[in-house]
C-alpha cells in the first residue's frame, strides 16, 4: 500500500469517527431534549407565566424570573452594545497597527474565553462594593456587559473588516471624509454581521448564572423588579433553586422553566442565523 493509499484510509477513518462521534452527541442530545419536554411541557400554562415564586411547586411560577432576565437582557444591551461596536470600529478603522494595539487585540481575544465566574468576581468587587451597587439589576448588567463585550468587539472588527475595500474607495472619491465613510458607508454595510454578533452575545448572556450567582442575585424575589436598583433573579438561578429542591414536583417546574429558557436561546440563535445567511449574500452581491 502505498503512501497515498494509507493517507487516505485515515482521512476516510477520521471521517467516520467524526460522524460517529456527532452521532453520539446528538443521540444524548435528544435524549436530554425528550426527557424535559414529556416532564415540563404538561407544567406550562398563563398561571406558570404569570404566577410569583412559592414554596408550593404547583402554585409557583416564573414571573419574577422571565422579568429578571428581561430587565438585564435590556440594560446589558443598553451599556454593551454602544461601547463594544465603537472599540470595534476604533480597532479596526483608525487604531495604528502599534504595539500597543496588538496587545489590546491578543488580550480581547482572550478574555471571550475567560471562564463567566471570573466576571462575577470582578462584578461584585468593582460593581458590588467599590461603586456600591450590592446586588442590584444595574451590577449584574454591567458584569455581564463586561463578560459580552469581547464577543461584540471581535464581531464587529470582522463585520466591518469584511465590508469591500471598493465602498470605502468610492467614498472617498466622492469627496467624503473618513468618518463620514465609516458612518455612511461601512457601518450600514456591515450593520447585519454586527446584528448577528449581537444576539449571539445576547443568547450567552441569558443563559449565564455563575457570574449573577457571585454578584448576589437571589434565588426567592417575591417581587417583579421596578427599576435597575432593585433586587433579582433570572430564569438559570430560578432553574438552579429548583433542581436542589428534593420535592419532585420542583423538578417539574424546572424543566418547564428550562423549555422556557431554551426558547428563548433558540428564537435568538435562529434570528442571529438568519440575519448573517440574509448578511453574506448581500456583501456577495
Amino acid at each position: 500500500m502505498t503512501n497515498s493509499e494509507k493517507n487516505r484510509l485515515k482521512d476516510k477513518a477520521f471521517q467516520v469517527f467524526g460522524v460517529f462521534c456527532t452521532f453520539i452527541g446528538l443521540v444524548v442530545l435528544a435524549i436530554f431534549l425528550i426527557n424535559i419536554l414529556i416532564e415540563g411541557l404538561s407544567r406550562i400554562d398563563w398561571d406558570f407565566l404569570t404566577s410569583l415564586p412559592s414554596r408550593r411547586a404547583s402554585r409557583a411560577g416564573i414571573l419574577t424570573a422571565w422579568a429578571g432576565t428581561l430587565w438585564i437582557l435590556v440594560l446589558t444591551s443598553i451599556i454593551a452594545f454602544p461601547l463594544g461596536i465603537a472599540a470595534g470600529v476604533y480597532l479596526e478603522e483608525y487604531s495604528k497597527r502599534t504595539k500597543m494595539a496588538n496587545f489590546l487585540e491578543v488580550n480581547i481575544a482572550n478574555l471571550a474565553g475567560v471562564p463567566s465566574i471570573i466576571y462575577g468576581l470582578l462584578g461584585i468587587e468593582l460593581f458590588g462594593r467599590v461603586m456600591g451597587l450590592g446586588g442590584s439589576l444595574l451590577a449584574g448588567a454591567l458584569t455581564l456587559s463586561l463578560l459580552v463585550l469581547p464577543i461584540i468587539i471581535v464581531t464587529t472588527r470582522e463585520a466591518i473588516k469584511a465590508v469591500p475595500r471598493s465602498i470605502r474607495d468610492a467614498s472617498y472619491a466622492l469627496g467624503a471624509s473618513k468618518w463620514q465613510t465609516t458612518w455612511f458607508q461601512v457601518l450600514p454595510a456591515s450593520f447585519g454581521g454586527i446584528l448577528t454578533g449581537i444576539i449571539l452575545s445576547l443568547s450567552r448572556a441569558v443563559g449565564e448564572a455563575a457570574p449573577l450567582i457571585v454578584i448576589g442575585a437571589l434565588a426567592y424575589v417575591p417581587f417583579v423588579p421596578s427599576s435597575p436598583m432593585d433586587d433579582f433573579t433570572v430564569l438559570p438561578i430560578q432553574i438552579f433553586n429548583w433542581t436542589s429542591r428534593p420535592q419532585a414536583d420542583f423538578l417539574v417546574n424546572a424543566a418547564a422553566a428550562i423549555i422556557i429558557l431554551l426558547l428563548i436561546t433558540f428564537i435568538l440563535n435562529g434570528i442571529a442565523v438568519y440575519l448573517r445567511n440574509k448578511w453574506q449574500n448581500k456583501v456577495k452581491w
